[in-house]
């Protein structure tokens, strides 16, 4: 079985064409803990499939180094943009990825036959609490959630995955793993939450955190960049263009009419053979 591994700014995965569909649905979430665990197998944050789709020109299904499968990653799916493209899975600059969150359009900048860039349409964030899910009624912007006997200001949203963010005064200080693992948890979110650390550096600038639903704090994460930037924006603390600091490096998020554009590089750090294994019987 033949994969790539490949980051976006250190959030890293194992990307396999499964579009043969050699890995059956009942195993790849064990397939995804063996392969993503660190020191005893390649490790990774996460595992991409590529897929067969009936309504784009291709499929993508993420699954975290816990088994579980998101609906959205958009780090990887700038990885999966370039190995589609590169692979010859995909011979074009523009092209639509199917998710579990909808379809994103896919725009690439390239040199020869190398992607160096991928702009992704992340879609409108939506401020239903019903969208993540949420309990209670509405939107929870502003609001108060208590975690282990404290009040934290927080916005939830959904960039078509659940994201909870607070905004605090010195992220390098924030203890991200203790607070946001807490928050991740909370009965409020009955399907569990991504939980994003921002601090404002000024109008088009901000520096994130990130504690990633099923699988801890990353070096960077895409939907959770952009859900930082909407809060932010909605706010009133940054514009329309922003770069975002993160732990990985730098990421280009463009605030439209209705939806977010996020852009920023993707790398193959190597391609390998997974050997020795029935895979479908795990």
């Amino acid at each position: 079985m033949q994969f790539w591994k490949m980051h976006g700014l250190g959030n890293d995965y194992i990307v396999i064409d499964n579009r043969d569909e050699n890995i059956f649905d009942k195993t790849i979430s064990a397939l995804a803990k063996q392969l993503c665990t660190r020191r005893f197998s390649v490790g990774a944050d996460g595992l991409l499939l590529v897929c067969n789709s009936n309504v784009a020109d291709v499929k993508m299904r993420i699954f975290n180094s816990d088994g579980s499968e998101a609906e959205m990653c958009g780090n990887g799916i700038r990885c999966f943009s370039k190995y589609c493209y590169e692979m010859g899975i995909i011979k074009k600059s523009e092209f639509k990825v199917e998710t579990l969150s909808g379809i994103k359009n896919i725009v690439l900048t390239l040199h020869g036959d190398q992607v160096l860039t991928v702009r992704v349409d992340m879609g409108a964030p939506n401020w239903d609490r019903k969208s993540l899910p949420m309990t209670g009624e509405g939107v929870c912007i502003n609001c108060n959630l208590i975690v282990d006997k404290v009040i934290y200001n927080v916005t939830c949203l959904s960039m078509g995955n659940p994201h909870c963010v607070m905004f605090v005064e010195n992220v390098d200080k924030t203890p991200v793993e203790y607070i946001g693992s807490l928050v991740e948890i909370n009965e409020v979110f009955p399907k569990r939450t991504n939980v994003g650390f921002v601090q404002v550096i000024g109008k088009d600038e901000l520096k994130v955190r990130v504690w990633e639903r099923g699988c801890g704090e990353t070096l960077a994460c895409g939907t959770g960049t952009c859900a930082a930037v909407a809060v932010a924006n909605k706010l009133g603390k940054v514009g329309d263009k922003v770069t975002v600091h993160v732990l990985g490096g730098n990421l280009q998020v463009e605030v439209g009419e209705h939806n977010l554009f996020l852009s920023g590089a993707a790398e193959k750090i190597y391609k390998g053979t997974l050997i020795g294994e029935n895979y479908n019987e795990l």
